[in-house]
């Protein structure tokens, strides 16, 4: 196991910088999930960490070395891709013990290697069999035991659960973080689904066009966002964002652009007179109230209600765990705990702090 430290690092294809100065510090044994956008640039860190891209500046460190101008097999990690990479004509016993035999490793050191990642992985009774007599989720377990037996320093994990169903994804995230409990082997993951990085991650990086946005616990980020982007990206359905400035004779109040009143922190009035952007994620209304919603579509999803519809002319989501039994067109009444709206300044999209 080693620390790993990203330090300035950028990365330009030709005249098109796609890596913007990015520094992580990832603690020995931490699981850290990039998580971003489709083109943010987090699969393209991953492959520098991992020396299948190249650095066009600043420096990577694992453990003590610097690796920038390591090759991959001289940097001590295993990396499982999105699709599995496994040899076809070969057994899952022979797809895990692979890398071990082209280093030379004895019958009986890759038996003793192979064997309890099998048993970790509940490949056991799996052994003899090729790839094509596997499940998604059982190939992917194969790529995991064929990661686990080099006994790496750090792990790599490429979007390994996309090519999965839903359900399996559910499952799989489990295992994985399961995994990490039992090996505490440093690991970066990288995924673009919020719901991977919200449940399995002990720390998430969150990147949009060659920058980091925040660094945090998944819950501090989903608390205390620290700009719009952050703020509607973590958190599913995501965070409802209403134009327009807290109200000059009480800064108790938000005033929408289009003239609808609702209720704000009162230790913000320092932002009288700028242009604000008032963000209230789904499950901070409450039935009952003030603010009028005029319903477009509800979707009953069992143990809660979602509600899709219109605060003046601004089209919100609310999740309630009522069932809420109304038709499109109804207006529906609720209300907002100001404790739980983050305000953000629309020019530059930091939240605002008291």
């Amino acid at each position: 196991m080693a620390s790993v430290e990203i330090d300035d690092v950028r990365k330009s294809f030709g005249n098109h910088p796609v890596i913007k100065g990015v520094s992580i510090d990832i603690e020995d044994g931490e699981f850290v999930i990039l998580v971003g956008p489709s083109g943010c640039g987090k699969s393209t860190l991953l492959r520098m960490l991992a020396g299948l891209e190249h650095i066009t500046s600043g420096e990577i460190r694992i453990g003590n070395r610097i690796v920038n101008d390591l090759p991959p097999k001289e940097r001590d990690i295993a990396m499982v891709f999105q699709n599995y990479a496994l040899y076809p004509h070969m057994t899952v016993a022979d797809n895990m013990s692979f890398s071990l035999m082209l280093a030379g490793a004895s019958k009986s050191e890759i038996e003793e290697r192979v064997k309890p990642a099998a048993e970790i992985l509940g490949l056991s009774n799996l052994l003899h069999r090729y790839p094509r007599q596997l499940s998604g989720g059982q190939r992917q377990r194969v790529a995991m035991g064929r990661a686990i037996v080099r006994d790496p320093q750090v792990f790599l994990f490429d979007e390994p659960l996309s090519n999965l169903d839903a359900k399996l994804r559910v499952s799989m995230r489990t295992e994985i973080k399961n995994l990490h409990q039992r090996l505490t082997t440093t690991t970066v993951y990288v995924t673009h689904d919020q719901i991977e990085a919200m449940t399995m991650a002990d720390k998430i990086v969150v990147m949009h066009d060659g920058i980091v946005e925040q660094v945090g616990a998944p819950l501090d980020l989903y608390d205390n966002p620290a700009n719009l982007f952050v703020a509607g990206f973590i958190g599913s359905p995501a965070m409802n964002f209403l134009n327009g400035r807290l109200d000059e004779a009480d800064a108790a109040r938000f005033v929408t652009d289009d003239g609808v009143a609702l209720p704000a922190p009162a230790d913000l009035a320092s932002a009288r007179g700028k242009a604000l952007v008032y963000g209230i994620r789904p499950e901070s209304f409450s039935l009952g109230g003030p603010v009028e919603l005029k319903v477009q579509v509800i979707e009953p999803t069992g143990s809660e209600s979602q509600i899709v519809g219109l605060i003046g002319q601004t089209q919100v989501t609310c999740v309630f765990r009522e069932r809420v039994m109304l038709a499109p067109g109804e207006t529906l009444n609720v209300s907002i705990d100001p404790r739980t709206v983050h305000l953000f300044d629309a020019g530059s999209g930091i939240r605002l702090r008291d």
